[in-house]
């Protein structure tokens, strides 16, 4: 997250609905986590199950705060699929796992509140 994240931070720019749909966010399946001890910051390395049309994509997250790699399996979480790859050490993001800061500034991940089909995307 590049831009301040937390209760701090001021409200964005007014954009277009079509620039909201330039952002694709879709919903996803945790299939493999693992600790990430090379990154700069505490992170998990994710493969998420975005479904048939989108696959499976890697990413990593620093959500070490609130979770653990075991407790990530089976999780739905949202992630925007059309940023382009980005070189994380010798590790390559594909996606952007979405989240919030809670009180803290430590993230505390998006999902929706019952399960949808992998792959659905935000509307």
């Amino acid at each position: 997250m590049h831009a301040a994240h937390g209760l701090d931070a001021p409200a964005a720019p007014l954009i277009t609905f079509d620039d909201f749909l330039a952002v694709d966010i879709r919903i996803g399946t945790v299939v493999a986590a693992e600790p990430f001890p090379e990154a700069r910051k505490p992170a998990i390395k994710l493969v998420i199950d975005f479904g048939p049309l989108i696959g499976h994509k890697k990413t990593s997250a620093q959500i070490t705060e609130h979770y653990t790699p075991d407790a990530l399996l089976g999780r739905q979480v949202a992630a925007v699929v059309n940023f382009p790859p980005r070189q994380i050490g010798k590790f390559m993001s594909e996606v952007l796992t979405l989240g919030f800061a809670d009180s803290r500034g430590a993230v505390v991940l998006f999902q929706p509140d019952r399960p949808v089909p992998n792959g659905s995307r935000l509307f």
